[in-house]
C-alpha cells in the first residue's frame, strides 16, 4: 500500500481557458497544476479579471489578519451560493457583516460550548446506535451525524424530527448539484441576466429555505410566548446588536440558519469522514484513539474533551490533509503590491488551505499522515503560520471552537465502539463540491469492538 493518503492528480501546466473553466466546475482541486504546492504566489489571467493565489504565510496574514476590511469576500464565489445563503454572514462584507457578527458571536463564546455539549453527546450516542456493520459508506453516516448535532444544538430537535429529516435530505440533494463556482465566477454578468444556477440547485435551495423559514417562524413565536428552549437559535434570535439595539428579523435569521447548517453540517461531515478513512488506513493510530477513548464517561461531561489529546491531533491532521473548505476568495479594493508584483484593484486573491496545508517549503512530510507532527517544532510553527482550516483573523469561522469539540468527541465515541478497516482497492478520491468530499463516497468495513 502506498504510504501516502490519496490526493487529486494535478493538471497539465498549460490548458486553455475553456478547458480550465470546465475543470474548475468539475473539481477545483485537480484543476490546479502541481507547482502550486511549492509556489509562494501564482497569477491566473482571464479576459475579465486577474487572480492571484497566495501561498506565503506573510501574504496570507496580510490579507486575513492585518487588513481584512481591505480584502472583502469576492462576489464571484457568492454568486453560486446566494440562492441558498441569501444575505448571510458568510457572504456579506463591511458594516453589514460587522453587525451580523456582533449578534452571532456571543452564541458561540466559550461558556456556550459547555451548554451545547450535552446535545453533541446525545448526537454522538445516536450516531453510534445508528452505525451499520459491514461495508458502510461512512461519509453519508457522518453527514447524518453532523446534521443531528446542528439540529440538536441549534433548534433542540433530533434528526429524527420530521422537519429536520426533510431539511437533511433536501440538503443532500443540493450539495451534489452545486459547484463551488458557477459561470458568474468567470464572466461578469449584468444583474438582470440569469446567474447560471442549475434548475435542481434552485429547486433544492428554495425547498431548504422554505423549511428553515418554517422552523424559524415557529421559534420566533415560542420566544414571544416565553416557551422557547435555551439553545443556539434562541440565543441568536434574542441577542441585540450592542450598537443599534436591533435583532435579526425572521428573514435575516433564515439566511443565518442556512449558513450554520452549511458550515456546521457540511464541513464537519467532510472532516469526520476523512478522519475515519485515515484511521482505517493507519490502524496503529486508530488503536491509540480507541485506547484514549476508554476515558469517556457514561454521561456527558465537558471536562473529558481536554483529555482526548491523541484524538484531537488525529482530527487536526485530517483537517490539514483534507480541509473542508479548500479555497477562499477575496478581492482587492485598491492597487496592491504582492512580492514586488503590481496587483490591480478588483483582482481576485485566492487563499487555498488545500495548498497551504501541503506547502512543500513549510511542512515536514507535507503529504503524509502524521498526527504526531503537532508536537514537533515544525508542526507547532506551521500550526501558527500555515494552518487555516477555519480561515483566520477577523473572519475566522465563528463556530471553529464548536467544530473542534464536536469532531473530537464524535471521533472518540465512534472509535471506542467500532473498528474501521480499509477495503483494498477502494480508496476514496478527494474532490471539491461545496466541501472536500470523496468522489464516490468513503466505504469502510465496520465491526464492533
Amino acid at each position: 500500500m502506498n504510504d501516502l493518503p490519496p490526493k487529486p492528480p494535478a493538471r497539465a501546466e498549460r490548458v486553455s481557458l475553456w478547458r480550465y473553466m470546465r475543470l474548475f466546475r468539475e473539481d477545483i482541486l485537480s484543476a490546479q497544476p502541481a507547482r502550486l504546492y511549492r509556489a509562494w504566489m501564482a497569477e491566473f489571467r482571464t479576459p475579465f479579471f486577474r487572480s492571484y493565489m497566495i501561498n506565503q504565510p506573510s501574504l496570507v496574514d496580510e490579507v486575513l489578519k492585518a487588513r481584512p476590511l481591505d480584502f472583502p469576500k469576492s462576489d464571484r464565489v457568492g454568486e453560486g451560493l446566494r440562492p441558498l445563503l441569501g444575505n448571510s454572514v458568510f457572504l456579506t462584507n463591511g458594516a453589514e457583516w460587522q453587525r451580523q457578527r456582533r449578534i452571532i458571536d456571543p452564541a458561540f463564546e466559550g461558556g456556550r460550548l459547555r451548554d451545547t455539549f450535552p446535545a453533541m453527546w446525545a448526537a454522538g450516542e445516536a450516531s453510534v446506535a445508528r452505525m451499520p456493520l459491514g461495508i458502510t459508506e461512512v461519509e453519508e453516516e457522518m453527514s447524518h451525524a453532523a446534521a443531528d448535532v446542528i439540529f440538536r444544538t441549534l433548534f433542540s430537535l433530533p434528526i429524527e424530527a420530521e422537519i429536520a429529516t426533510r431539511v437533511f435530505h433536501e440538503f443532500r440533494a443540493y450539495q451534489r448539484t452545486q459547484p463551488i463556482l458557477n459561470a458568474a465566477a468567470f464572466v461578469p454578468l449584468p444583474r438582470w441576466l440569469p446567474r447560471g444556477h442549475r434548475a435542481e440547485t434552485r429547486r433544492t435551495a428554495k425547498a431548504i429555505r422554505a423549511l428553515i423559514t418554517e422552523m424559524t417562524a415557529t421559534r420566533m413565536a415560542e420566544i414571544e410566548a416565553g416557551t422557547a428552549p435555551d439553545d443556539l437559535a434562541t440565543k441568536i434570535m434574542t441577542t441585540a446588536d450592542p450598537e443599534t439595539g436591533e435583532r435579526f428579523t425572521t428573514g435575516e435569521m433564515v439566511d443565518q440558519v442556512a449558513i450554520f447548517f452549511l458550515a456546521g453540517h457540511e464541513t464537519s461531515a467532510s472532516a469526520l469522514g476523512w478522519a475515519l478513512y485515515l484511521l482505517a488506513r493507519y490502524p496503529e493510530w486508530q488503536e491509540r484513539v480507541a485506547e484514549e477513548a476508554a476515558v469517556l464517561p457514561d454521561a456527558a461531561d465537558f471536562a473529558v474533551v481536554s483529555r482526548l489529546r491523541v484524538t484531537r491531533d488525529v482530527f487536526r491532521e485530517a483537517l490539514r490533509l483534507y480541509p473542508p473548505v479548500p479555497m477562499m476568495v477575496r478581492e482587492t479594493t485598491r492597487p496592491e503590491t504582492f512580492r514586488e508584483r503590481a496587483v490591480r484593484r478588483g483582482s481576485q486573491v485566492v487563499i487555498s488551505p488545500w495548498h497551504l496545508h501541503r506547502q512543500t517549503r513549510l511542512w515536514d512530510n507535507p503529504d503524509g499522515f502524521d498526527p504526531g507532527r503537532w508536537g514537533t517544532e515544525n508542526g507547532k510553527q506551521c500550526m501558527r503560520e500555515a494552518f487555516i482550516p477555519f480561515s483566520a483573523g477577523a473572519r475566522v469561522c465563528t463556530g471553529a471552537g464548536f467544530a473542534m469539540v464536536e469532531g473530537v468527541l464524535l471521533l472518540a465515541m465512534l472509535v471506542r465502539a467500532f473498528r474501521f478497516e480499509r477495503i483494498d482497492g477502494d480508496d476514496p478520491v478527494p474532490v471539491a463540491y461545496l466541501t472536500v468530499r470523496a468522489k464516490d463516497g468513503i466505504r469502510l468495513r465496520v465491526s464492533r469492538r
